[in-house]
């Protein structure tokens, strides 16, 4: 088992309370909080924001752990 898995980012959606969660190519899901000043993310406020950071890898510590897929 491998740590820190890098995940591109492939799409974004809002969960139940509105914050943004990141779907990663590997299947799993990671929420991308603009949370001052644990996860400093601006970006993620702004649909052009998001755009921007498609593409982008995330350490995905469900795969580090070897987690079933999100979807």
């Amino acid at each position: 088992m491998g740590h820190d898995m890098k995940q591109p980012i492939v799409a974004y959606h809002q969960d139940d309370k509105g914050d943004w969660v990141a779907r990663l190519s590997c299947g799993h899901n990671q929420h991308v909080r603009h949370n001052p000043p644990w996860q400093n993310r601006p970006w993620v406020i702004s649909e052009s924001g998001r755009k921007q950071h498609l593409g982008d890898s995330l350490d995905c510590k469900k795969c580090d752990n070897g987690a079933p897929r999100d979807w």
